[in-house]
């Protein structure tokens, strides 16, 4: 089939008009301008905007599901609740536990990788600072050690794609350097780590700041911290939250103009994302989710979001005011790229007919994986 709209972003160009043509599961050719004539299948999509499809590499869960524990059922559930909003690829996070429980839900995740459902594993912990838990259990925060870095590897199976670590902790560099030898994104978050020690660990191999300013020591004019290293060193990709909780439309605003190339939406969503208000569980804390807020029960702190991409990309635009195309491949082409995904987070020959139409207030039309609509 061919889909046509008035706009097409692939996101290295922008095509107005444009069109997609797809065979079976992947893209076949794109162009400008009017499709080719004598074509019986096209689909006009009229006014709409066709995107990639959304690629979020951070994620706990939504539609009252969650992916810790690693359970088939609840992870397929988290899944399909963000396909539906147009997030064709999502890694799906797990937050701290005890080890042994960890390598448990590692394992049955990367059965979900391997057939297809997930992209990927984001372990977040336990190796975070006790002084920026965040909504992670305290009691199950550790030091890294080697033992434990291969447990949690050799569980994945090889489909860990990212590890969220505080490297001022005691072994904290020497594990950005083994998980990156092992080819595994090492990302600073959950840290109280100094300018120097974040800088340090960049130098290690460390490439991604897990949702910059959130839990994490804050930028100080004489102690820049995290954040300074983060946004100034030429390979980092920073994460951003954009539901306007976590961070101020300015803050996220400046990073964004900092770094227009190298900053990836993330929606950190727990298990009440597309649900209402009401109490959830996020790992083993007990979550308020009130106006669309989640925070921990006790101690009030955030405790992730209930976003969707598609939410995170209207406010990023709408609110923020970032162009739409440098919205579109910080929710795609950056993310796949800095997770190392095949195939995916571009409108290209070759890759996957992954797409989403969205109309013109850049809410949610229809969705298609892999050549087939799923919305």
């Amino acid at each position: 089939m061919i889909v046509s709209a008035a706009n097409v972003i692939t996101p290295s160009r922008l095509l107005s008009p444009g069109w997609v043509e797809i065979d079976g599961a992947f893209v076949h050719n794109v162009g400008a301008g009017q499709p080719p004539a004598g074509r019986s299948d096209v689909i006009d999509l009229g006014d709409a905007t066709i995107v990639p499809g959304f690629v979020d590499g951070h994620v706990h869960g939504g539609g009252g599901a969650s992916f810790d524990g690693g359970a088939r059922e609840t992870a397929e559930t988290a899944a399909r609740t963000h396909l539906e909003s147009g997030t064709t690829s999502i890694v799906a996070s797990l937050v701290t536990e005890e080890v042994s429980a960890l390598c448990d839900s590692v394992s049955g995740l990367a059965t979900l990788v391997e057939e297809g459902t997930l992209a990927g594993v984001h372990l977040e912990g336990p190796w975070l600072s006790p002084l920026h838990p965040g909504a992670h259990a305290q009691q199950h925060l550790i030091e890294p050690n080697d033992e434990d870095l291969a447990a949690l590897l050799s569980a994945g199976r090889g489909q860990v794609r990212m590890v969220t670590l505080a490297p001022e902790l005691p072994g904290g560099l020497e594990a950005v350097s083994a998980l990156t030898e092992a080819g595994v994104i090492a990302a600073i978050g959950h840290t109280d780590a100094s300018y120097d020690i974040a800088r340090d660990a960049l130098d290690h191999g460390a490439t991604v700041g897990t949702h910059l300013f959130n839990a994490m020591r804050g930028l100080h004019h004489r102690e820049p911290g995290p954040v300074a290293a983060l946004l100034e060193h030429p390979d980092a990709v920073i994460e951003l939250i954009a539901d306007g909780t976590h961070v101020h439309p300015a803050t996220l605003r400046l990073a964004a103009v900092a770094k227009p190339n190298q900053f990836m939406l993330v929606t950190d969503a727990m298990s009440a994302a597309c649900m209402h208000d009401g109490d959830y569980v996020l790992g083993s804390l007990d979550v308020e989710v009130r106006d669309g807020v989640a925070r921990l029960t006790e101690g009030g702190a955030i405790a992730g979001s209930t976003l969707t991409m598609a939410q995170a990309v209207q406010y990023a635009v709408a609110v923020v005011g970032l162009p739409l195309a440098d919205v579109v491949r910080a929710a795609t082409a950056t993310p796949a790229a800095t997770l190392g995904l095949d195939r995916v987070g571009a409108l290209a020959p070759g890759n996957y007919a992954d797409l989403v139409v969205l109309d013109a207030s850049l809410g949610v039309q229809r969705v298609m994986r892999h050549g087939t609509w799923v919305r």
